[in-house]
């Protein structure tokens, strides 16, 4: 397996910046995800569940219309406002606008499982496993996946003709070129099984692709940590030569891939 790049977390407090639009911009999870999820785990509404940083209520929202109580977790203000406002008809969730590792269980019941989507790599690696351990239940589980750019062997040439712009203003994809296909792509389940606390129970890969036009494909970067640091004079230069390079193809699309690795792992 090929190791992704570790995150600077000092920058997970730039997606708040993104709160009105991450919901419609980022992608959907796969509905397989949400069922292998629960064969893997074997929870059943109304079962407790404990969602670390969920961001506008991405993930939220397919669990909460199966029936499951959820505390979600979220440390952006915004972004909280946002969940609370698309989880608004389901009483049964609870959104809380706090860091997970800060944040203190209501009462002493325990969790039925502990999931995050896309929010796990930026979770202080000191807490988080330990922390996730000590609110569930005997036998519960931990569930931590996420959605990256996938690159299967045919990808779309644009990504790498694109990235002439990002050498240009020295914001290079870090580690080789292309990156690794969908299948060696490194999974978390060493990292799980080190922190002693967890068993991995299975490890499931999702590969799908959408179809953006420049519109939609500069909406999604803007919900990106990297893209909404970046300087703005950089990040306009960057966004204008994707424009013309998108408009300027026959179908005024561009075909992203993207890949989604579910780690399910029960409490020791």
């Amino acid at each position: 397996m090929i190791r992704r790049m570790a995150l600077d977390r000092s920058l997970r407090v730039t997606f708040d910046a993104a709160a009105k639009t991450y919901q419609t911009a980022r992608p959907e999870y796969p509905d397989a995800l949400y069922d292998d999820l629960i064969a893997l785990t074997g929870i059943v509404p109304p079962a407790r569940l404990l969602e670390v940083g969920c961001g506008p209520g991405k993930a939220t929202l397919p669990l909460a219309r199966r029936g499951f109580v959820i505390t979600a977790v979220e440390l952006g203000a915004a972004l909280a406002a946002q969940a609370r406002a698309n989880l608004g008809a389901f009483p049964n969730v609870e959104v809380v606008n706090t860091a997970f590792e800060s944040w203190t269980p209501p009462d002493a019941e325990p969790y039925a499982l502990v999931y995050a989507a896309t929010a796990w790599p930026w979770i202080d690696p000191d807490v988080k496993y330990a922390k996730a351990a000590s609110v569930l239940r005997p036998g519960g589980h931990l569930a931590i996946w996420g959605a990256i750019h996938g690159f299967p062997s045919a990808f779309d040439p644009f990504f790498t003709e694109i990235q002439a712009v990002y050498d240009e203003l020295d914001d290079s994809c870090q580690g080789d070129w292309p990156p690794p296909t969908p299948d060696e792509v490194s999974d978390d389940s060493a990292e799980i099984e080190a922190s002693g606390l967890f068993d991995v129970v299975d490890v499931r890969r999702y590969v799908w692709a959408i179809d953006y036009d420049a519109d939609g494909y500069l909406a999604l970067l803007d919900t990106f940590s990297g893209h909404i640091a970046m300087e703005p004079d950089k990040r306009a230069h960057l966004y204008r030569e994707i424009r013309r390079r998108i408009d300027a193809r026959p179908s005024r699309t561009i075909h992203r891939h993207w890949l989604a690795i579910l780690n399910v792992a029960q409490r020791r």
